[in-house]
């Protein structure tokens, strides 16, 4: 006699049989009605598109005025994109980095439990130091459209397809391409639509071309991100420049994020590796939008090392201080980026805590208020609430003590001791809430550590974007 237990295990399995049955004809039908817009004849491109049209957002109202900056060209290092119908016809969405021999990678990423495949091969090829810095080439491909997240052996396969196609085509060992996805979650990843692509990739690829490439990693994002710094090393110029991706689920480990940075200059990795360490903490580690860790974020730095300037070596340096701050600046640059292109924000958000136990204590303060959804929707409405980050304060596991606490809108002290301030006037906080940037400060009066995270506020328009999502 079969037990219950087993009877019910058979019947889940018997229903997951048949959902993976429906997911393969659905995507075999997908596959077929999603041809790749370069292998359509030009009569046909148009009724390809019409069938899965690429959605367009609204410009972000945070967006840089000025739109992407300008992004230098890196020695040692050549882009190229290209509209390879990932999920949408006629959306660049495959962009692919050629770096030259020599460059060294370092990188962090997404600390979620459920890690897509690329950033599970990622980490493996970033572990054995000593092959990172083999005199043979590098490469990134990067995808929009599909996260390849959740996709069992099936993802894995992908990646390695990918990877070997990039590696035959720009004669590199596998081990020395790197992958990237971002898009849908538990959707099978068509790589062979990214398999054909590559020839015209490797084709097009030119120093220039970094912009094309910020554009190819957009999902729900209305703008590309890009930042850039130079910096003199031994009288010549050190270059630097990045590339993001971000908008929708958005929390620290890593936040959810894709980003490329690249520079000429040429130093070991263990010391651009702790670099990079130490200033995610500050920058993508600092930022949320949604409080939703990804399965995708991945940082990768890639220093070619084909620059003019001698080598930075010593981390006690000035040459070292000088780079990892004008490293820290694009990392920074293009977190807040990211923020301001949050889905539906409308405002941009510094939220600094003071005077707490340790920093540690501050960060965890710091992200309690600025994950509110009470507090967030607070700073949507423009309603200056303070009570609300009372609430988030308390909330936040962090030592706290009600009669030192302070509140403060930008200049405006609201709360003091514990207590309302006696000079506060709500029509002042109110004026306050109505700007676009926003400057919250809160001081714990219980020691010297402090934190800022940067959010943006929460919107109708966040649940439209996402409601939508899939569809």
């Amino acid at each position: 006699m079969m037990g219950d237990k087993a009877r019910r295990q058979k019947r889940k399995t018997a229903i997951w049989k048949a959902r993976a049955k429906a997911a393969e004809a659905r995507l075999a039908a997908f596959e077929g009605a999603m041809v790749p817009a370069s292998s359509v004849p030009s009569s046909s491109a148009s009724a390809v598109t019409a069938a899965t049209p690429a959605k367009k957002l609204a410009l972000s109202p945070l967006a840089p005025p000025d739109g992407l900056p300008a992004l230098p060209p890196i020695a040692g290092a050549r882009f190229s994109a290209i509209a390879a119908g990932v999920r949408y016809a006629g959306r660049t969405d495959v962009m692919l980095a050629e770096l030259a021999p020599g460059t060294v990678l370092a990188g962090t990423f997404t600390r979620s439990q459920t890690r897509a495949a690329p950033v599970l091969d990622c980490q493996a090829k970033l572990l054995p130091a000593d092959s990172l810095q083999a005199d043979a080439g590098a490469a990134i491909l990067v995808n929009s459209g599909n996260a390849n997240a959740f996709t069992g052996a099936r993802g894995v396969a992908s990646v390695q397809a990918i990877c070997a196609a990039v590696a035959e085509r720009l004669g590199l060992p596998a081990a020395r391409v790197f992958t990237a996805s971002t898009g849908v979650i538990g959707e099978p990843l068509a790589h062979e639509r990214i398999t054909a692509a590559i020839d015209d990739l490797a084709q097009g690829l030119a120093p220039e071309s970094l912009p094309d490439a910020a554009r190819a990693i957009m999902t729900t994002d209305t703008f590309p991100k890009g930042a850039a710094a130079e910096i003199t090393v031994g009288g010549e110029t050190v270059r630097i420049a990045g590339i993001a991706k971000g908008s929708g689920m958005i929390a620290p480990d890593m936040a959810t994020m894709l980003v490329f940075i690249f520079t000429d200059a040429s130093l070991p990795r263990p010391l651009l590796q702790a670099m990079v360490s130490r200033q995610t903490e500050t920058s993508f580690n600092a930022i949320t939008v949604d409080s939703d860790t990804s399965t995708s974020d991945a940082l990768l730095v890639a220093a070619t090392g084909a620059g003019p300037a001698p080598a930075i070596t010593d981390p006690a340096s000035p040459e070292a201080a000088a780079f990892e701050a004008a490293l820290a600046g694009v990392m920074r640059d293009l977190a807040h980026q990211v923020v301001r292109d949050g889905e539906g924000a409308t405002k941009f958000v510094a939220i600094t805590v003071t005077g707490a136990s340790n920093d540690q204590d501050a960060k965890r303060c710091a992200l309690a208020i600025a994950n509110s959804p009470l507090v967030k929707t607070a700073i949507a409405g423009e309603d200056p609430n303070w009570g609300r980050i009372v609430m988030a304060v308390g909330k936040s596991g962090a030592m706290a003590d009600r009669d030192r606490l302070a509140i403060r809108f930008g200049t405006i002290p609201v709360a003091t001791d514990g207590l309302v301030d006696p000079d506060y006037a709500e029509e002042d906080g109110a004026a306050y809430m109505r700007r676009q940037e926003l400057d919250i400060g809160v001081d714990l009066g219980l020691g010297q550590g402090r934190a800022t995270v940067w959010t943006c506020d929460l919107t109708h328009q966040y649940i439209a974007i996402n409601a939508d999502y899939r569809s």
